[in-house]
């Protein structure tokens, strides 16, 4: 990207990275206890009211908080209304959610989801209320304090589900565990923020920004609802346990994956919409954080794939090896996750809102063939129908891209096909040292992991990938400035 604008990019995904990173491990070791702690009907029974949440909180935004990082100058009017828009739909949400819930519960044959509703929902108002400020913080590239914050509220969070779940409250754990850790973020974003819902406030900035932000709420609204079809008909189709294998399994797999995922997209978005205007520049850009986040993700999603037998033995116990099927395959969906949503990110730039619809008009129509065919047929299915239909959304969305940059489909392959043999040689040398090595599944996951990391990073020295040489360069120059 060049000049100040690349040295802010590499310290916000430093920065951003840590965050996730750090949020990450906390997760997943809260995860892991209480999978522990708990059984996988009771997972399952929350497996519904959180897809539900995911889905709303799209409604609840309404493409409005990218439309004021990508605005080139917002007001106070303009904050001011998105702010009061997004409470006054979070409330009604909520109203109608606490509502319908037994009608759910009855459903699917959970009365847990009716119990849980009136607290567990509140996650909808609590998200709406520091909407303005994380974004007010994106624009100003203040992502290490965003990261403190999440983090810390995670920690937060992570505390109180252990604490209660060892206490014996079961699926109150979970709940608590997020509203808590949403709570906290929202008043530490209000305590650090100088921002205020004063002043004037009218339709007219919502109109402004409606074209725009309602075309991304349909794409991230029908993105989210088709990433949870499945949970959605599952629920129905099999019993609590299954689902909660699934829905867990998919839950480990997205952990490395929306890490690092997130923490480039949340930086790269206002940078590249910053240059969306030198073409040469952009293309290169572009070009550079897809190479940089397949390095990282690639050997992560083949690695776990790998090592998920002795991973789910060693830190899990026998409870949940019904999971290990479906974590292994579906963690191949990881590897083109990450490729499509960076160049959705390009098509957010680039292009008006209507591409971006019908774009997502094409993999969903391509989606619910695949679902059609995988959901009554078993659990399995599904999960491969998941990985095939990742890797039809990275194709769409980069095709579509090439009407925008000069990034073209040779260079693509040209850039990832060093990483994806140098990630597959890795997953094979790992598997080679699981069978070689019997007896105790600590000393055989040990042993893969040193082999996978080992083997990775002499490889990538050895063939001096691109990729390896650029991570390197930006840990060096981090480094230096600490």
């Amino acid at each position: 990207m060049g000049g100040e604008l690349k040295e802010k990019v590499a310290q916000g995904v430093a920065w951003s990275m840590a965050e996730k990173i750090g949020s990450m491990l906390l997760t997943m070791a809260v995860r892991l206890v209480i999978l522990r702690l708990l059984t996988r009907d009771i997972l399952g029974f929350m497996s519904i009211p959180s897809a539900v949440v995911t889905v709303l909180l799209v409604i609840v935004d309404s493409g409005f908080s990218q439309s004021l990082v990508r605005h080139k100058g917002p007001s106070q009017r303009d904050y001011k209304s998105v702010f009061l828009f997004n409470m006054a739909v979070s409330v009604v949400l909520y109203g109608l959610l606490v509502a319908v819930a037994p009608f759910a519960a009855r459903w699917y044959d959970m009365p847990e989801i009716a119990r849980i509703a009136p607290v567990f929902f509140l996650l909808l108002p609590l998200n709406a209320l520091c909407a303005v400020q994380n974004t007010i913080f994106i624009r100003q590239f203040r992502f290490a304090l965003l990261s403190k914050v999440t983090f810390l509220s995670s920690l937060a969070g992570g505390l109180a589900a252990i604490v209660l779940a060892l206490a014996g409250w079961g699926i109150w754990s979970l709940v608590a565990e997020r509203v808590i850790a949403v709570g906290i973020r929202t008043a530490l974003l209000w305590w650090l923020s100088d921002w205020r819902p004063c002043g004037k406030c009218g339709l007219a900035p919502l109109r402004e920004m409606a074209p725009f932000g309602c075309s991304l709420m349909v794409t991230d609204l029908i993105a989210n609802f088709y990433n949870r079809v499945p949970l959605f008909f599952l629920g129905k189709l099999y019993s609590p346990a299954v689902l909660g294998s699934f829905d867990q399994a998919v839950k480990l797999k997205d952990m490395p994956a929306a890490t690092g995922i997130q923490a480039v997209q949340n930086v790269t978005f206002p940078a590249l919409a910053k240059i969306r205007d030198d073409a040469p520049r952009f293309a290169e850009s572009y070009r550079q954080v897809v190479m940089v986040v397949a390095y990282v993700m690639f050997p992560i999603m083949l690695g776990m794939s790998a090592v998920a037998h002795d991973m789910f033995a060693v830190l899990l116990g026998e409870e949940w090896m019904p999971t290990v099927p479906y974590f292994e395959a579906v963690c191949l969906a990881g590897l083109f996750y990450p490729i499509a949503l960076m160049a959705y990110n390009v098509l957010k730039v680039k292009c008006k809102g209507p591409l971006i619809v019908r774009l997502e008009v094409v993999k969903k129509i391509i989606m619910t063939a695949i679902f059609a065919v995988t959901i009554p047929h078993s659990v399995m299915a599904v999960v491969w129908g998941l990985v095939a239909i990742a890797f039809c959304e990275m194709a769409v969305n980069f095709l579509a891209t090439t009407r925008f940059t000069t990034l073209t489909l040779r260079c693509f392959v040209r850039t990832l096909l060093p990483v994806v043999l140098v990630s597959g040689a890795m997953y094979f040398l790992v598997r080679i040292a699981a069978a070689a090595i019997p007896g105790s599944d600590l000393l055989r996951l040990a042993a893969e992991l040193v082999t996978g990391v080992v083997s990775y990073l002499a490889l990538s020295a050895l063939f001096r990938l691109e990729a390896f040489r650029e991570v390197t360069s930006i840990i060096k120059k981090q480094v230096a400035r600490r």
